[in-house]
């Protein structure tokens, strides 16, 4: 095989594999993906989530679960933990916070809704979880007789070896 030969194959199994489409497929990352698929499937369920945080819902809500087909119900998380839920019926959707149910068809009850939700969100972090660098604070100090101190750990000799 002569040098030109082998160039000549070298171009044709790199044009066999390396195509820009497949490259690309693979692996692709889009900017453009949503942050919560389940309102792409669901366009009313996007319309209510509107309707009760604004058009910068996705400040708020850290995720959406699709929780059950029938009747169709999915679980919203709060950014600071805190679940409700939102049910689909054939009159109206109904959101569930914290164990009260809202008819979102009556505007008195959506806005009810609104300001539970206003409430829930005003909770801050749930108990026992920390924001990312912060320190927990508490209220009460130690007094000095109560701090504990840790005893300097004393390690015994090896045992010596009689000759």
């Amino acid at each position: 095989m002569t040098k030109d030969e082998l160039k000549e194959k070298i171009k044709v199994l790199v044009n066999q594999v390396y195509k820009p489409d497949f490259l690309q497929a693979k692996d692709k990352i889009s900017l453009d993906a949503p942050k919560f698929p389940v309102l792409e499937k669901f366009p009313t369920l996007k319309n209510v989530v509107i309707n009760l945080f604004t058009t910068q819902y996705e400040v708020f809500i850290q995720d959406i679960q699709w929780v059950a087909p029938r009747p169709t119900t999915f679980r919203m998380i709060l950014t600071n933990g805190e679940p409700f839920f939102i049910h689909y019926t054939p009159r109206s959707w109904i959101a569930t916070i914290e164990g009260k149910k809202y008819y979102l068809a009556n505007i008195g009850e959506e806005e009810q809704a609104v300001q539970s939700l206003a409430r829930v969100l005003s909770y801050g972090q749930k108990a026992g979880t920390e924001a990312a660098g912060e320190a927990v604070a508490t209220d009460e100090e130690v007094p000095a007789e109560e701090t504990p101190t840790e005893e300097p750990s004393v390690e015994e000799p090896a045992p010596e070896e009689e000759a």
